[in-house]
């Protein structure tokens, strides 16, 4: 299957993640203010391109990743079961964002936005679906920064139907979960949809584009003000072993349970763009409890209790 064979919407999509990409970058960093990320394009043998953007070292920003890919070819027969097809050609494309701040009363942020098509044998889109999402991980728990988080994406949806960010964000809730940890989550949620096909909720194909770009939109307004506020406080060695280990519970659940993770790596994606996620730092300690009346416990207690925040 070759490029030609992309329906129309697809190429644009390609287009659009490139423009969220760039528009991404600049605004992340003008807040770092000497952070820059750099470029780094490739190409995938079997079908497909992408750019890796990655900040490192920054003044606000330790790590962080902002990459596009759109991808395409045959379906591996394990990932044919997966998502219970007997369509053997796809096309996926998405923007997919990771920010690891220095600071550890700066949260941790991930975002992704998606597009997939799945195509007969005559080369016709037989399947499609739109995917993404946004969710925060703090270290320490700000009351007033979770609300503000999640009231910035509520308001985003509305626009699109009452009800859809009360559904994601219990989607999201239920999701980015460490289920191997009796539940935990990595942080305080924000938003999660997969598989929302044309007709969903009312809402047409370009419609459920235009819910993308203000989902992309909602993630800028929510994030960067939460990041001015935050990146000044004091902190030390205390707040930074903290962080660590909750950058472990990341880890563990990016390499253990993420769907976008999984997918990349058994279709073949590039190993270094994949991971580019995973913490600059991270620790594990034996049973590691922080102290009850701790403003740790206080932020594992959200992790473990989902609140309702908007």
């Amino acid at each position: 299957m070759d490029s030609l064979s992309i329906s129309e919407a697809a190429h644009t999509w390609s287009q659009t993640i490139l423009q969220w990409q760039e528009e991404i970058c600049h605004a992340l960093e003008q807040e770092d203010g000497t952070g820059k990320f750099q470029y780094d394009s490739w190409e995938r043998a079997a079908g497909g391109r992408g750019i890796t953007r990655i900040i490192e070292g920054g003044k606000v920003f330790e790590k962080g990743g902002v990459n596009t890919s759109s991808v395409y070819g045959e379906l591996p027969e394990h990932m044919r079961q997966l998502l219970q097809t007997e369509h053997r050609f796809f096309f996926a494309a998405g923007l997919s964002l990771v920010i690891h701040p220095l600071n550890p009363y700066v949260p941790t942020v991930h975002a992704n936005w998606r597009y997939f098509e799945l195509y007969d044998n005559a080369g016709r889109v037989a399947d499609r679906w739109i995917g993404g999402g946004t969710d925060l991980t703090p270290y320490y728990l700000f009351e007033e920064d979770a609300q503000y988080f999640h009231q910035c994406l509520k308001q985003a949806m509305e626009a699109f139907g009452e009800d859809l960010y009360p559904r994601f964000k219990h989607e999201c809730d239920v999701y980015f979960r460490n289920t191997h940890r009796n539940g935990e989550a990595r942080g305080i949620g924000g938003v999660f949809y997969d598989y929302l096909r044309p007709g969903y909720a009312g809402l047409e194909l370009q419609q459920m584009f235009a819910f993308q770009q203000a989902n992309k939109q909602a993630f800028l307004q929510a994030y960067l003000p939460i990041v001015q506020r935050r990146k000044n406080l004091s902190y030390g060695e205390r707040e930074i072993f903290w962080q660590e280990i909750r950058r472990g519970r990341y880890v563990e659940f990016n390499l253990i349970h993420d769907r976008g993770t999984l997918f990349g790596l058994k279709t073949g994606g590039r190993t270094e763009s994949i991971l580019m996620s995973l913490p600059p730092r991270a620790r594990w300690v034996y049973q590691f409890n922080p102290e009850p009346g701790s403003p740790e416990a206080a932020l594992l207690e959200v992790c473990l209790t989902p609140r309702t925040w908007a």
